[in-house]
């Protein structure tokens, strides 16, 4: 029991606090929160904090530490990658689902990045940091550009990634502490869509999943200075749109990540490969949810596998740790949420799904509607899941299906929510809101 505390207290040392949300799932990369009295019913006239508009647009989610709530964009169009755009909701029309692609970028020929900070209490712009574009603007999908990773902060400093290869680390005050591209170093950031990866914290570490056609790689970098710790190739071809996460695993901390082969855990000191599960997906989007050592997680892609993974495993885990698998029926995009022994998936077809997660039996479906691409988050006894046209829907967190609130705000909503001192930080693609008191 000791160890397993130390281990995670190693894991996010500075983010432990309610009060702090440092990345994009939460300080335990759980994507639930302990803290009690969240809001349940807003308008866009009611229960609305504040609102600031952001410039550029971006689909980023935000993150709060101490008084800051963080969030990056890209300025200018870039590059929209040739041929179709395969939508989430197959069979209706964008108009007929609600389904859009990103709003709020102003054509430019000049593409730039922003990391802008906010003064969590009001809303007002704290400062401000602008980076050029440099290098080759890979093509991407409408509904996303280049501001896709959402920043990581330990108190420290705030780290920023972008799809060009580009990565900043700036102080509290928005003071630039080292950057690099990696594009330039390790070669180009060429992914079927974009990349869309977010950078992880571990002890004194930034570790960045870059799982690209070209070559595969794992990397971890000195947080105060950004120079290369280790470097763990995978070859070519291996690919991921998932972010990596840390987890205290039996055996020590484990580095997880979901990736077109299967889902694979590295140490996070070295890099070694400690365990794989084989199973290959074309598109490996989502992140686990970990609890008591075992991983809840879905796989990505149309209706694809879900499943329950031990960690401690070493090798192939598939006859060893897989607590139970379900071949069919998860969602696309969005990551699922573990929360009081349910497994709770929202899809971008606007059905919800609570999955037992001792077993991996289906408690409850229910058509909430809406179209999910940004990943649920829980606390208070609440799930809330935001859909892309603005609406939230709040779910009461139990075996059986119930609606608490519907609440609807402008805006195109991709990103995933934080939650942070009461209140609920939405981003939109050009603005940003704070719900709650």
């Amino acid at each position: 029991m000791r160890r397993a505390i130390l281990i995670a207290v190693m894991l996010t040392p500075a983010a432990l606090s309610a009060e702090n949300w440092p990345a994009w799932r939460g300080p335990h990369a759980t994507g639930v929160s302990p803290e009690a009295n969240l809001p349940e019913r807003w308008s866009a006239t009611e229960n609305v904090a504040w609102q600031a508009p952001l410039r550029g647009a971006g689909v980023s989610s935000p993150v709060v530490f101490g008084g800051l709530v963080f969030v990056t964009s890209q300025e200018g169009t870039g590059n929209r990658r040739e041929g179709n755009h395969p939508s989430l909701t197959q069979g209706a029309g964008g108009d007929a689902s609600g389904e859009r692609t990103l709003t709020g970028a102003a054509r430019s020929d000049r593409t730039r990045f922003v990391v802008a900070a906010f003064d969590r209490a009001t809303g007002k712009r704290a400062w401000e940091h602008v980076m050029e574009a440099d290098g080759e603007l890979q093509g991407v999908h409408d509904k996303h550009n280049l501001a896709s990773p959402s920043p990581v902060t330990d108190g420290e400093r705030v780290y920023a990634w972008f799809g060009t290869g580009q990565i900043v680390a700036l102080d509290m005050n928005g003071k630039v502490a080292w950057q690099r591209h990696l594009a330039k170093e390790y070669g180009p950031f060429n992914i079927n869509w974009g990349h869309a990866s977010s950078p992880a914290l571990y002890k004194d570490a930034l570790i960045l999943l870059c799982y690209h056609s070209p070559a595969s790689y794992l990397l971890s970098l000195d947080a105060k200075t950004g120079k290369t710790r280790w470097k763990a190739d995978r070859g070519k071809d291996v690919i991921s749109y998932s972010t990596p996460i840390l987890v205290a695993g039996g055996r020590g901390a484990e580095l997880i990540v979901n990736t077109s082969e299967g889902v694979e855990a590295h140490d996070p000191d070295t890099g070694e490969r400690l365990w794989h599960f084989a199973e290959p997906n074309r598109f490996p989007i989502p992140v686990p949810s970990p609890h008591e050592g075992i991983l809840y997680l879905t796989r990505g892609y149309r209706s694809g596998p879900y499943m329950a993974i031990k960690t401690g495993g070493r090798g192939d885990v598939s006859k060893t740790h897989v607590a139970w698998h379900v071949p069919t029926g998860a969602p696309y995009v969005p990551s699922a949420v573990h929360y009081n022994g349910l497994f709770y998936m929202a899809g971008e077809n606007g059905i919800v799904n609570a999955i037992d997660a001792a077993t991996g039996e289906r408690v409850w479906q229910e058509r909430i509607g809406g179209i999910f691409t940004a990943s649920p988050v829980a606390g208070d006894g609440k799930v809330y899941l935001v859909s892309e046209t603005g609406e939230t829907v709040v779910l009461h967190a139990g075996r059986t299906p119930k609606v608490l609130a519907r609440n609807t705000v402008d805006g195109h909503f991709v990103a995933s929510p934080a939650i942070a001192g009461g209140r609920l930080f939405l981003r939109a693609d050009d603005k940003l809101i704070a719900i709650g008191r």
